[in-house]
């Protein structure tokens, strides 16, 4: 069966729509097929990318929708799955032509709108009221819809067929902390991700500052800063003297730092999308044995000090985050325990494996004719 998969906003190989998805797919035997934004038409590990080209800005990206239709109709595939709203237009034109649809949604998209940076601030609620319109309106044509977390499957619940398929981690990229592999001396606190106001970076570098000067601890982020004027901000706090910030770098180098941290934190702002979301850093940083500090949403508290694998604190409070880095230093032994919690609950619990089998189990039923699974 060929499946494929439509991207105009994520790269080819984001985590969850290449090293996921599409490798499972074809580990499963199926003929994948991902269009995305790419320099090159190539194929990397079994899947063949069809090349987009970049546009210049996003109004110009979202315009082009119409070259993803006709890259999308010469695969002659069996099922397409696609993963923006922008593409949803696209989507309804192929089930006109008979075609199997999957429409996959990473976020709740309307309250995502309302705090994109690049928007006038007077549309953003007129935007996120359209979008919802639209989305609302289409997902009634297509076949099935894949959510990436619990509370998007509730503003889907209407649909017949729609599946949370989480985006947890993918065990085999974390080695053992205890295996070779020597933490950095010192106290190593690590951010990997977007680097934005709403995602708590100047809380937690002004965190750096209210930690006693004895103490040997380095704030390491990794990612890019949004907008780039945003960098300059944060180089101006007084914490900023204990950050080392090494941009964006390759999945593969990222978890090798990941594994020579101390601590992994994640301490976004409480706007909405963010306190029912469920980030994958999170899981990743209990994969690779890191006791974490996050932010006290009840979402979160649940799965943190649930499973006791780190702390919570108030993610506005910059004297409340040192303060948790603080008693990890001080509590070592409790430290690497929560660690080894995070680690054993990722691999029961929070991993890729267990996320496949779902997936999978949407094609067999979609491909077959069956009523899908939940």
């Amino acid at each position: 069966m060929k499946v494929c998969i439509l991207t105009s906003v994520h790269s080819p190989f984001d985590a969850r729509i290449f090293h996921k998805q599409a490798k499972s797919l074809v580990k499963a035997g199926y003929d994948v097929t991902l269009i995305a934004q790419h320099d090159k038409s190539e194929v990397v590990n079994g899947v063949k990318i069809v090349a987009l080209p970049k546009p210049k800005n996003r109004f110009r990206r979202m315009l082009g929708t119409w070259r993803v239709f006709k890259q999308a109709l010469k695969q002659e595939a069996d099922v397409y799955h696609f993963h923006d709203p922008e593409l949803i237009p696209v989507a309804l034109l192929l089930k006109t032509v008979g075609k199997k649809a999957i429409y996959d949604v990473h976020e709740d998209y309307g309250k995502a709108i309302l705090s994109k940076y690049y928007l006038p601030r007077h549309t953003r609620k007129s935007i996120a009221w359209l979008s919802n319109l639209v989305e609302k309106f289409a997902v009634s044509f297509f076949d099935a819809i894949v959510v990436a977390t619990d509370d998007i499957l509730k503003s889907f619940s209407s649909h017949k067929r729609v599946v949370a398929v989480h985006n947890f981690p993918i065990l085999p990229r974390f080695t053992n902390r205890d295996s070779g592999v020597q933490a950095d001396k010192g106290f190593n606190v690590i951010y990997a991700g977007g680097l934005t106001e709403e995602r708590g970076i100047s809380e937690i570098v002004q965190a750096m500052e209210y930690l006693d000067s004895s103490r040997n601890v380095k704030l390491v982020l990794y990612g890019k800063f949004q907008p780039e004027s945003y960098q300059d901000k944060v180089k101006g706090l007084g914490g900023f003297e204990r950050v080392e910030y090494l941009g964006w770098i390759q999945p593969e180098e990222l978890w090798l730092k990941m594994i020579q941290a101390t601590v992994g934190i994640v301490c976004l702002h409480p706007v909405e999308r963010y306190t029912v979301g469920m980030p994958v850093k999170l899981f990743e940083y209990m994969a690779a044995g890191l006791p974490v500090i996050a932010s006290n949403f009840p979402l979160w508290k649940e799965i943190v000090e649930g499973d006791n694998c780190g702390l919570t604190v108030n993610p506005l409070d910059s004297r409340e985050i040192a303060g948790a880095v603080e008693y990890l230093i001080d509590h070592p032994d409790e430290a690497k325990k929560m660690g080894e919690n995070g680690k054993k609950a990722a691999t029961e619990k929070y991993n890729w494996g267990t996320e496949s089998k779902k997936l999978l189990a949407i094609y067999e039923d979609l491909l077959e004719g069956r009523q899908i699974r939940q």
